[in-house]
């Protein structure tokens, strides 16, 4: 280091100095203004700008053409470490490489989304990777390595998990409270989350938008407590868009922006992202609380030095050692072949009556429905280089002489009451513009065409391509492929390549007679849904307004399911491609209100197995349906599969690859098997494949093959700190393929409510014909510990565990078990501890709440089961209240108004407390009264009324 270089550029000395140095140099502003999402550059100090944030869930996202993989529920479905392993290193190597000629790309990625998809209603399913924890935590930790890279040093991608912490609704997601009893809070949603930190490849997260346990995710305790706690490593905690602002605006949380930004900050949120790209406000908000006490000098270096760590890894500071700096490969053969492999892997063969593989010689093929010939990307996808739609994929497999198709779209015109018809103008240049094509930093900004004229109406009109994507909601699309749009100017145009954007400007709905005011006659309005306005038709042109809505009569040309049953009448085969579109019903910002597939798509099925009884139906979506399969031969399962869907899904088809995907969640044979989407009690509720006892229309972990295999010789030891668990798997069948085997356990005889069964492991193995191997795993004796609610900690029950091993969850071919040595139950300690109340064992219409705006939890009446009443019950097993004469008093913390009665497990309320109204929900009081009780007993508690109870004490 010469006299000029300051030690923070020396690399030569540790990161921690490096950046003690560069922290000492840095001005109070600059530090504050390094808070913001967009942190402005040091001209002085030669420190450049930059943004936390760069979206590459499946490939990089939102800054044009990229390489563009199966949606992240769909590597999910793979089962497969390694190549999800390599799909995150190619993603991250093409994040260096576009850096490389545009530096609005960032290198701390926001990615993988490790929620755990325990309810498939939940809008966002198709971003997360399984209901289980632990496949969940595999999968993203194998991407989180392929996004980090293998230098010691430096990182080619700085991940971050989204979302902290429980959050699977989209409906009130900025102010609904998911209630979190400890056990589901560490056996399932923290689970994923310290898996994948553990593992070291993680660079921070991101707090949901929701709140936990009624405290918001972004002044959460979990941060500092649970996450901190699991790496020595420094963790960028970067707030969700707009989440800073909501903890006043919206959540109410707190009366001022000065007291919700300190309160984050402290909390561990490092990276605030709000105001898009402006970081004056926030700035000022920090300036604020530093003026009012409420943060010091030190807060702001906490945060600040925690966001320096992931640039100094990312090689900021030593381009020269940078071993990613010159990072070129995108769009390299061996990424397009990596998106094809990936794609085919994903793809789940659910039923198969022998119909497939396709493999006769000039078999004739009906390829139909609305996913037919799309290749559909989400809000979280790149622009596509390449294009390969189901259609396309069997055309170049099998050839199109052989091919016929129908999408089965309503061919309708629009009539309105003046005997006119809306009419698409012809439009010579609208060109083949697609939507976020050259890149946006925020694509939710993006506006709609206004270079194209508006629709106008005429005499002849124009015929359009109506698509009912179910609950009502329509797109509307012209005969040169373009959708029907509104940009914001209000008129109607034949405008958008596909529907998209944070708000979709391309949904209708048709709204029959009497939906407004004084009714129509027999026609409809159509009404806009992302403006919520009526089309109606002016001298100008087609355009939405709030006055004067046309009144329009459906003109059907042609149904979908006519076109459909023509083309399957006249082959061999019949394929019905169906699914979503993943920017409509069931999306960031939407739950899906129903497992049902659209009514429309279900038209276009019956029509053709009607026509011809060998249909298979080939799901494609982001999430599950509910479907019947009982008359079809065939059904397969893939989500999105980026670029190479239709090769990929054409090479499954005529078997030239085995399919051997697997699902990674649970699919329900009916919506009467789901809880409410926001019951987040998994063990009370009885939810995901771990508790749910009814029976599945396809199980976690089920996919079929176009081999069979057969397990054997299960043996089992266990150590004192593992068991050793092999078995082998052998391809009886008479062509190559890949078997994932599982291995589940449960425990025997539990003392407490346990998981049927439980994954432990798998294995994705590819067997030649006749081939056996012998599978290994090694497996911690922590992997069978639950949460001990009764001393908080996790504890390894005694007794015996079954070990399962098979094909899924349900597929079950071999079992046995195991007896390690644990640690026997022992009694609630109450008089040296009390209750706290959240750390119950049984409930009854309970809801748990904060017990202060900074930390602990407290319970009232409340949540999915309470009763009109406000009575909630709670259940506390074996408490211990000493030998005689044990315990003589008892005494509540309780906050709000209402009473409390005490029972032990012989029915006997010995207990009654009546609480006198408190100031506030965080005015606890102490109210003491008699209680009589020695031994071990089963304590009951009932709550009536709005009041919050805290803690539970007993005194000898």
């Amino acid at each position: 280091m010469t006299a000029q270089t300051p030690p923070f550029r020396d690399s030569q000395l540790p990161f921690a100095k490096r950046i003690d140095d560069l922290l000492s140099r840095l001005t109070l502003d600059e530090r504050v203004a390094m808070l913001h999402q967009f942190g402005p550059a040091v001209e002085r100090l030669g420190i450049a700008a930059f943004r936390t944030g760069q979206e590459a869930l499946h490939g990089v996202a939102w800054m044009g053409p990229a390489t563009v993989f199966p949606q992240a529920v769909g590597l999910g479905a793979t089962w497969n470490e390694e190549l999800v392993r390599r799909v995150g290193e190619a993603v991250s190597t093409e994040a260096r490489a576009m850096r490389s000629r545009d530096d609005r790309v960032g290198l701390n990625v926001w990615a993988p989304t490790v929620n755990l998809l325990r309810h498939p209603l939940w809008g966002r399913n198709e971003e997360g990777y399984s209901e289980d924890p632990r496949l969940t935590s595999a999968i993203a930790t194998a991407y989180t390595r392929g996004l980090r890279g293998d230098h010691p040093a430096y990182w080619r991608t700085a991940p971050v998990l989204k979302h902290w912490l429980a959050h699977n609704n989209e409906t009130d997601r900025a102010t609904a409270s998911s209630s979190v009893r400890p056990r589901v809070l560490h056996e399932y949603d923290l689970r994923a989350f310290r898996e994948t930190v553990e593992a070291g490849a993680v660079a921070g997260v991101m707090p949901a938008y929701n709140l936990v346990n009624g405290r918001p995710n972004h002044v959460s305790p979990y941060l500092a407590e649970q996450l901190r706690a699991w790496t020595d490593q420094d963790l960028l905690v970067c707030s969700d868009a707009g989440a800073p602002s909501n903890l006043v605006d919206s959540e109410h949380y707190f009366d001022t922006h000065e007291e919700a930004t300190a309160a984050a900050l402290l909390a561990g949120v490092d990276s605030f992202t709000d105001h898009g790209t402006a970081s004056s406000q926030i700035a000022e908000r920090v300036r604020g609380a530093l003026d009012q006490g409420l943060l010091t000098e030190a807060d702001i270096d906490t945060a600040v030095r925690r966001q320096l760590s992931v640039r100094f890894r990312l090689g900021e500071f030593d381009p020269l050692l940078d071993p990613y700096a010159d990072a070129k490969d995108f769009d390299t053969p061996a990424h397009r072949a990596l998106a094809r492999e990936a794609a085919e892997q994903a793809i789940v063969l659910l039923k198969n009556d022998g119909l497939l593989p396709l493999t006769g010689n000039g078999t004739r093929i009906a390829v139909v429905g609305l996913l037919a010939d799309e290749c559909k990307l989400d809000w979280y996808s790149g622009t596509l280089i390449h294009r390969s739609t189901p259609l396309e994929g069997l055309y170049d497999r099998f050839g199109a002489d052989r091919v016929d198709f129908a999408e089965g779209v309503d061919r309708v015109r629009l009539k309105t009451s003046d005997d006119t018809y809306l009419s698409v103008p012809p439009a010579d240049d609208a060109g083949e513009e697609v939507r976020g094509a050259e890149g946006a930093l925020d694509p939710a900004l993006l506006a709609g065409r206004t270079d194209l004229p508006p629709l106008t109406a005429d005499v002849v009109g124009t015929e359009l391509a109506l698509i009912d994507w179910g609950e009502g909601v329509l797109t509307l699309r012209a005969p040169d492929g373009r959708y029907l749009s509104v940009a914001e100017d209000g008129f109607v145009r034949a405008s958008a390549d596909q529907p998209g954007g944070w708000v979709v400007q391309e949904t209708f709905r048709l709204e029959p007679r009497g939906s407004r005011e004084g009714g129509h006659g027999n026609g409809h309005l159509l009404r806009h849904v992302g403006t919520g306005r009526y089309v109606s038709v002016t001298a100008d042109g087609v355009k939405v307004a709030d006055e004067n809505p046309a009144v329009l009569e459906l003109e059907i040309t042609e149904r979908g399911e006519s076109a459909v049953a023509r083309a399957a009448a006249s082959v061999d085969v019949v394929l019905v491609v169906a699914g979503n579109d993943p920017h409509i019903n069931g999306r960031e910002t939407e739950d899906r209100t129903t497992l049902a597939l659209p009514a429309h798509q279900r038209r276009l099925l019956d029509a053709a197995r009607a026509a011809n009884p060998r249909t298979a139906l080939i799901l494609t979506s982001s999430y599950p349906y509910a479907i019947d399969p009982a008359d079809l031969p065939a059904v397969l399962w893939t989500a999105h599969g980026g670029q190479a869907a239709g090769t990929a899904l054409a090479r499954v088809l005529a078997g030239d690859v085995s399919p051997a995907g697997r699902l990674p969640q649970t699919w329900y044979a009916s919506d009467t098997d789901l809880p409410g989407l926001l019951d987040y009690d998994v063990i009370g509720g009885r939810q995901t494949y771990l508790y749910f006892e009814g029976t599945p229309l396809f199980p976690f972990g089920h996919g079929l093959s176009y081999a069979s295999f057969a397990y054997g010789d299960l043996a089992a030891r266990v150590g004192e700190e593992s068991a050793h668990v092999t078995f082998t798997v052998t391809n009886t069948g008479d062509t190559a393929a890949d078997e994932v085997a599982q291995l589940y356990g449960r425990p025997v005889s539990p003392s407490a409510p346990r998981p049927r069964r439980e994954l432990l492991a798998h294995r994705r193995v590819h067997l030649p014909a006749g081939a056996t191997t012998e599978l290994s795993f090694e497996l911690a004796l922590s992997a069978f510990e639950f949460w001990d609610v009764a001393h908080g900690v996790r504890r390894l029950e005694p007794g015996g565990y079954e070990l399962l091993a098979g094909a899924s969850a349900e597929d079950i071919r071999l079992s046995a078990t195991i007896e390690p040595a644990g640690t026997p139950p022992a009694p609630r300690p109450v008089l040296e501890r009390g209750l706290r109340s959240a750390d119950f064992d049984e409930q009854r219409g309970v809801e748990i709440v904060d017990r202060t705006k900074r930390s602990g939890d407290a319970v009232t009446p409340g949540g999915a089961n309470a009763d009109v009443g406000r009575t909630a019950e709670l259940m506390y097993r074996a408490c211990d209240f000493g030998l005689d004469p044990g315990t003589r008093s008892v005494t509540v913390e309780v906050s709000g108004e209402g009473t409390l009665e005490l029972a032990l497990d012989d029915g006997r309320a010995i207990a009654h407390l009546d609480i006198a109204p408190t100031t506030g929900p965080y005015a606890y009081t102490s109210v003491t009264t008699p209680f009589d009780a020695s031994g071990v007993h089963d304590l009951r508690v009932e709550l009536r009324g709005p009041l919050r109870l805290a803690h539970v004490g007993f005194s000898g």
